[in-house]
């Protein structure tokens, strides 16, 4: 099955509320956000956001030019349904991240849960990476999370890469200083344990 179908099926046989991924609230990402005192005029894109709550509580704290990118035309529609009259403060787009062509210095911040780790090959990981330089401001954020070393193995029945902070960063480079990181257990739906990592870094170069 192709990725795009593969989560075109994922969300259209499955309630919002019964992913594993799913946060009745962006709780951590929501705090990073706040602590860099991203102002609500700024720009920024949720990447792989899908049904995520983020864009609700962005909206709901005042930001007004936020971006949600994914896959699935499936999960943006619930995400859309779901917040109502509010989903038309967001931009929503329906695209591959190794495919899109993003604005060049377009976003202030740049967010990511659970989207990079599924990406196995370097050749992946290498256009990801080029497209957050191209598409974040010098001196932007960038906040990346992926399953820990100690997380699963697979997600939705596709292979994941497991990192550590050091890895993580390693893996985007010198452009991009490493502000700090966090441990986080997720507890899905189904009762289970999830760890991940969060990184949150500056972009540095122009």
């Amino acid at each position: 099955m192709e990725t795009k179908a593969h989560w075109e099926h994922i969300y259209s046989s499955r309630m919002v509320t019964e992913v594993s991924w799913f946060q009745e609230h962006a709780a951590l990402s929501l705090q990073c956000i706040r602590e860099a005192n991203i102002l609500p005029g700024q720009a920024i894109i949720d990447v792989g956001g899908g049904a995520s709550t983020l864009a609700d509580d962005l909206v709901d704290a005042g930001h007004r030019q936020i971006t949600v990118l994914d896959l699935s035309a499936a999960a943006l529609a619930a995400a859309q349904q779901r917040m109502g009259e509010n989903a038309g403060q967001v931009r929503w787009m329906e695209a591959d991240i190794l495919d899109v062509e993003l604005e060049r210095h377009a976003y202030d911040v740049w967010h990511d849960r659970a989207v990079f780790h599924f990406l196995t090959s370097p050749q992946a990981r290498e256009r990801y990476v080029q497209t957050v330089l191209h598409a974040v401001k010098p001196g932007g954020l960038v906040i990346v999370a992926t399953f820990a070393e100690d997380g699963p193995e697979q997600c939705s029945g596709l292979p994941v890469v497991r990192y550590s902070a050091g890895s993580l960063h390693g893996t985007f480079g010198e452009p991009f200083i490493l502000l700090g990181h966090k441990r986080e257990s997720h507890r899905t739906p189904g009762g289970k344990e999830q760890r991940f990592i969060y990184c949150f870094c500056r972009k540095t170069t122009s």
